[in-house]
């Protein structure tokens, strides 16, 4: 069963819009199924305009109890900002109890050797918090996080009871002018799935070329979301067909690319994928 499904994706031409050092993992599945990944970054980051919270955040480590990492890149910010300011993060982390959104963010925590004491079954923010419940009630939390990430977690996190310190540890910055004429290549028939992993790449997205064009994509290639979260943002753009990865791994999302390729290979001709 596994052969007929890789072999859907043999050719296929999928573009990830998130940047290489995001992608390598993906990249690499993709190609040993015979795909063609194609990076196509709609966003990029950048360090804060003031590190001043940031910075006493991790100074004042000692006094939370919880460190909640909502993604990768919290985890990389904090790790470089640490370690520029002299913190050891083995020491100053030892006795925080440390949650992640998914699994992504946690291989990244480990990465840096921390220790991820829980990683949410439902890889967004809100699940999360849901998930740890009681957990949070009277807890000092430090939650770094995008100066462009949604008020449901922190928000989720006050009404259990935490006591939340909110810090921007990364800027999420739109698609640059050089990278969107990459994108031509969708819409003229040179990609056969874009996939989005965030509910801002869906935001620059349509920001960039308007959500009518993200509608008429729908037609052309296989838009496939990163998760629920995602999904959701997708389906508010007004994406009628939407591909859903079962969770954030690369693992997870071709084999909801390969599913979708098989299906529409064996679909009569001209029926449309859900």
């Amino acid at each position: 069963m596994r052969e007929n499904l890789a072999s859907s994706l043999v050719g296929k031409r999928v573009v990830i819009t998130r940047t290489w050092s995001q992608s390598a993992e993906l990249a690499r599945q993709l190609e040993a199924m015979k795909a063609v990944p194609l990076v196509r970054p709609l966003i990029s980051f950048a360090d804060p305009e003031d590190f001043g919270p940031l910075d006493a955040a991790i100074a004042a480590l000692a006094q939370f109890d919880w460190l909640i990492l909502t993604s990768a890149e919290a985890v990389r910010a904090v790790a470089r900002r640490s370690k520029k300011r002299g913190y050891s993060l083995e020491q100053a982390w030892r006795n925080l109890q440390l949650a992640s959104v998914g699994p992504v963010t946690a291989e990244e925590a480990k990465r840096n050797n921390l220790r991820v004491h829980y990683v949410a079954r439902t890889h967004n923010g809100l699940a999360l918090a849901q998930e740890l419940g009681a957990r949070m009630q009277g807890k000092k939390v430090l939650l770094p996080r995008s100066d462009r990430a949604k008020r449901d977690l922190p928000e989720a996190l006050r009404h259990l009871g935490a006591e939340v310190t909110e810090v921007i540890a990364y800027r999420t910055l739109k698609l640059t002018e050089s990278n969107q004429t990459k994108f031509d290549e969708i819409g003229s028939g040179e990609a056969d799935a874009i996939l989005f992993f965030s509910p801002s790449a869906v935001e620059h997205f349509g920001e960039t070329f308007g959500n009518r064009e993200i509608r008429a994509l729908q037609d052309k290639v296989a838009i496939t979301a990163v998760g629920p979260v995602t999904a959701k943002a997708l389906r508010e753009a007004g994406v009628e067909r939407v591909i859903v990865s079962a969770d954030t791994t690369a693992a997870a999302v071709v084999e909801a690319l390969e599913k979708h390729f098989a299906a529409a290979k064996a679909a009569p001709a001209g029926a449309k994928q859900a």
